[in-house]
């Protein structure tokens, strides 16, 4: 935490100096980012879970939070990243798994979600009440997010007291975006206003020394704000510098604070590089990261076919698709076409719904025998270059060669290389 700590002060000092942070469950995104951190001699390493893919009860993908914990730490230990150079963190940590339930019930639920990441050794910990409960009579305000954001602080540090090791740091805020990308189209956001965003802060502060959590807030290192980024399922809706300055000067009365900016997903090197010079020092990246994997996945695909005899083909596309129409839980909620424009989406969304069936078995066998194809039969370099140019001119100098996963880590290098490029200091090499 110490690096992460630094690297924050540097941006609060004035410096271009920053932290992105790898939100995904995927083993191969975080293979790609590990590997990332790695080359690029990066001190550390955030890895972020969300509390719909990690909780007590599993999750989407089926793990509890030490769980996800041992997952990362075997990806790391193969890559031969050292252990102390991940921080984990915990993403959107609140009631949103349970907003079906009470807000008591709700928040009982998420007070062990939050206790068992911190147990487990996450460390940076985003404290996320802005979702309603059952009984809520509508969204709820500033004062009951930040009362329910302190009592799950509360619960982290009573499970850091009993667990030690580093304090835990957090980030707090009530306008945060929704978890995934907007659901319906946008042209432009509004930017959170610095009076609302100040009322937000002095709100938290106030509710966290009152519960006894004065030294906790010590520790609040970020606040999450709208900069006026966000995509939807087909568009992407671009920093602008010139809507946030107001918003970027509210941190000068709160020293040893940054805001943290999510939903940067497919934004350009050149804004995120700015969203870090205007004070927006934490990137989160998740759904850019998969979409990436999925390309790549799909490329792969496309060589097999050319490749390949028909029977022995893997068909990781086709079982794909069939496995999400099969199982529409995780989008039906959000794509409503039907025929080839719902192949189109299911296949090529930008809000990658598709990111929570990579796990199934039966899509984890076809992408295994995908990958067996390509490796006993390896296609000529024609073939990757033409389907994979980017990642076949990388690859090609690596020490696993034009190997189909170490293609898709290079693939998904591409997206990396622009957040770590963004929150590079501006003084030089990274530390």
């Amino acid at each position: 935490m110490k690096a992460i700590l630094e690297r924050l002060a540097r941006n609060q000092t004035g410096e271009r100096s920053g932290l992105y942070s790898v939100c995904s469950a995927h083993p191969i995104a975080i293979e790609a980012a590990l590997i990332h951190a790695l080359r690029n001699d990066e001190t550390m390493a955030c890895i972020e879970a969300t509390s719909n893919q990690v909780n007590q009860d599993g999750g989407y993908t089926g793990m509890q939070p030490a769980e996800f914990r041992d997952f990362v730490h075997g990806i790391a230990d193969r890559v031969g990243i050292a252990r102390s150079r991940i921080v984990l963190g915990g993403d959107h940590l609140g009631p949103n798994p349970w907003q079906a339930l009470a807000a008591e019930a709700a928040m009982s639920a998420a007070e062990t979600m939050v206790s068992a990441y911190v147990a487990a050794g996450f460390r940076k910990i985003h404290l996320d009440c802005s979702m309603a409960c059952a009984d809520d009579p509508g969204p709820p305000g500033d004062e009951t997010i930040a009362r329910r954001s302190a009592q799950l602080c509360a619960a982290a540090e009573r499970a850091w007291s009993r667990a030690g090791g580093e304090p835990p740091v957090y980030v707090i805020g009530t306008e945060v975006p929704v978890p995934g990308g907007a659901t319906h189209d946008l042209h432009e956001l509004e930017v959170t206003d610095a009076a609302s965003a100040r009322a937000t802060i002095d709100r938290h502060r106030d509710l966290f020394c009152g519960a006894g959590l004065r030294e906790a807030w010590t520790r609040v290192i970020a606040a999450v704000v709208q900069p006026g980024v966000e995509f939807t399922h087909r568009s992407v809706v671009d920093y602008d510098a010139r809507k946030t300055g107001a918003l970027s000067r509210v941190l000068d009365d709160y020293p040893g604070m940054v805001f943290e900016a999510h939903s940067t997903d497919y934004q350009t090197p050149e804004a995120l590089a700015q969203l870090v010079r205007d004070r927006f020092a934490i990137l989160k990246v998740g759904p850019a990261i998969t979409f990436a994997v999925r390309e790549a996945l799909w490329a792969l695909d496309a060589i097999e076919k050319e490749w390949i005899d028909g029977g022995r083909r893997s068909r990781l596309r086709e079982i794909t698709i069939e496995r999400m129409k099969a199982d529409p839980r995780h989008w039906s909620k959000y794509y409503s076409s039907e025929g080839a424009q719902l192949d189109y989406e299911l296949q090529f969304s930008l809000s990658d719904r598709i990111r929570y069936y990579w796990g199934q078995r039966e899509i984890v066998a076809a992408q295994e025998r995908l990958f067996a194809n390509l490796s006993q039969n390896p296609p000529p370099m024609a073939l990757i270059s033409q389907y994979l140019p980017t990642a076949f001119r990388s690859a090609r100098g690596s020490p696993s060669g034009l190997a189909p996963k170490a293609l898709v880590v290079e693939h998904v290098a591409r997206v990396l290389e622009s957040y770590s490029s963004a929150c590079m200091p501006s003084g030089g090499a990274q530390t």
